[in-house]
């Protein structure tokens, strides 16, 4: 069984998420922590919990979810996974940082690129990728099927969607993803997003108005 643990980050308020099964191995997802006080937390509980990173995920690349990820991949000598079209993304999060008013040190390239349907092995535990763009060109959500949970980063929230006005961005295929990838799972889905509360499948299939006369 794979258990989760949240932590809330920089002010973007971003959902960094601890994956990690009985076995103790730990995947960090998409690690927005900026300052020593948010990254002191992180490890903190790692430790304290007996913890081994063995994975570190981004669902994308927006500046606000890697923050923390050469800080991640250096502690622990972990290998950055993402996609492939998330490359040209990550290659501007300096730039995006000042926009946004961050002091942004030049992120580590992605390491091993995940493709659509890719079974990521974390321990004896499994999570599947998929390939959901829309918010970005190279979104992913991290489905854990024995726990009917869905990590959707800025795909899918609590009553709204991913903002498709930032490079990448594309409101009908944003739609097609949530349509085709999403929904299907089942509405007892838990929905743990990049920011925001917790939600579920069914819950955004019923009343999510972004998606009225989409499904």
């Amino acid at each position: 069984m794979i258990h989760i643990h949240r932590f809330i980050f920089n002010p973007f308020q971003q959902n960094t998420y601890l994956l990690y099964p009985d076995t103790k191995e730990c995947a960090i997802v998409d690690p927005g922590c900026y300052t020593q006080e948010e990254r002191d937390e992180l490890v903190a509980f790692i430790e304290s919990n007996e913890l081994k990173p063995t994975l570190l995920l981004n669902t994308h690349c927006h500046v606000d979810h890697v923050l923390g990820n050469a800080f991640i991949k250096g502690k622990y000598n972990l290998k950055l996974m993402a996609h492939k079209n998330e490359v040209e993304l990550l290659q501007l999060a300096v730039e995006h940082g000042y926009m946004y008013g961050f002091t942004v040190d030049t992120p580590p390239p992605i390491d091993t690129f995940i493709e659509d349907g890719q079974v990521i092995n974390l321990g004896k535990s499994e999570i599947l990728a998929l390939y959901v763009p829309g918010h970005s060109a190279g979104s992913l959500a991290f489905v854990c099927k024995e726990e009917k949970i869905v990590l959707t980063g800025d795909v899918l929230f609590a009553g709204s969607i991913g903002r498709t006005d930032l490079l990448g961005g594309d409101y009908d295929q944003l739609i097609n993803s949530i349509k085709s990838k999403l929904m299907p799972l089942g509405d007892e889905f838990l929905v743990l997003s990049g920011h925001g509360p917790r939600t579920s499948i069914g819950t955004e299939a019923l009343g999510n108005p972004f998606l009225e006369d989409k499904l």
